[in-house]
């Protein structure tokens, strides 16, 4: 029995906020530069508090004239940005519950071999293999491309080894019953086991969703043209300005309204997200 001490109760609320703090405080400062002219910056002081150029801010970046800020129109890079975290989250879910059935439900030589040569690649992340990655990419003429974009990062160790715990705490008895109604192998996996995956599924597209929309080396690297540019590269390439100041203020505000997007999915998605989490029995 765990004993009300308002102390301890006190010091837990004080590491908690005191958390809180330190993850909101860059998002804060982000959200007030955005509100900031351009010379607000050239003294290397950061502003605490508003300032009255929200409005002009927000509305360059949202519009097409946007020359100024050093990068394509935003909406391009936002949709540059959905495709691809699209593609790895739905891509990355259907590889990894496809490879997780095989290996549960199907009896063939090297099973757990080829299970755990999927586990092992979990120690190599594409930072560590990215050169001959890129080769390849480059070979196959997938440079500025969405395809380009997404296709090296869909294959997901991590989510194949998730599906394949969901898939262990299934009865056997179940897939016996769906054998002896007549059901084959991929009518088991489309109408018993997808259904039974939703939540890990929603939970998983959470997380793979936040994992493409954040992207930032890859990219960075795949992309020569700004039609292909992501928000998150773009960024970057909008704090590259030669021979003169970067502009702070389209800066901040383009990170602001980048931050919308990921925001929005666990929002909208955090019941299924937690319920995915924390669910064990089927």
């Amino acid at each position: 029995m765990v004993e009300n001490r308002p102390f301890l109760n006190v010091l837990a609320h004080f590491v908690l906020i005191v958390g809180v703090a330190l993850v909101a405080f860059p998002v804060y400062i982000a959200l007030i530069a955005s509100t900031h002219g351009p010379y607000d910056f050239m003294q290397g002081i950061i502003p605490l508090l508003p300032g009255d150029q929200a409005v002009h801010n927000y509305s360059t970046m949202l519009s097409a004239g946007m020359s100024t800020s050093g990068a394509p129109p935003l909406e391009t890079m936002m949709f540059n940005s959905l495709v691809m975290a699209l593609s790895i989250a739905l891509g990355k879910i259907a590889i990894s519950i496809i490879s997780a059935f095989a290996i549960v439900y199907f009896r063939f030589p090297g099973r757990s071999l080829a299970f755990w040569a999927i586990f092992i690649t979990l120690m190599l992340p594409v930072e560590v293999r990215i050169v001959p990655t890129f080769k390849v990419v480059a070979d196959l003429g997938m440079l500025d491309s969405y395809a380009g974009l997404s296709i090296p990062l869909i294959a997901s160790a991590t989510a194949t080894f998730l599906f394949r715990q969901v898939f262990l705490t299934i009865p056997d008895e179940l897939m016996e019953a769906a054998r002896i109604d007549g059901a084959g192998p991929m009518k088991f996996f489309k109408d018993i086991l997808i259904p039974l995956s939703r939540t890990n599924m929603a939970a998983l597209f959470v997380i793979l969703f936040i994992y493409g929309w954040n992207q930032y080396l890859w990219p960075l690297i795949v992309t020569t043209k700004p039609d292909y540019y992501t928000v998150v590269a773009g960024i970057k390439r909008m704090a590259d300005v030669a021979d003169a100041e970067p502009q702070w203020n389209y800066i901040m505000t383009t990170a602001v309204l980048a931050m919308l997007p990921p925001v929005l999915v666990v929002i909208f998605m955090q019941r299924l997200f937690v319920k995915g989490l924390v669910e064990t029995e089927k």
